[in-house]
């Protein structure tokens, strides 16, 4: 039934992660500093895109009936 409030909701976190990013890389002068920050801003985004899945479909702890 709401099944669009949270794609829109995912949708917004990516969004915010590449917002994140852009920031990052005008504000971060430290490549190193930068690389470490955009890698973990990544690791969230990926985190995120996995586990919408579980999150539009959720299961019964993988009881089948």
């Amino acid at each position: 039934m709401w099944e669009w409030a949270r794609v829109n909701r995912l949708t917004g976190a990516l969004i915010a992660y590449v917002g994140l990013g852009v920031l990052t890389w005008l504000t971060i002068t430290d490549s190193k500093i930068r690389g470490v920050t955009l890698a973990i801003l990544a690791m969230f985004a990926v985190k995120s895109w996995l586990r919408r899945k579980d999150v539009l479909h959720p299961t019964d702890n993988g009881e089948t009936e």
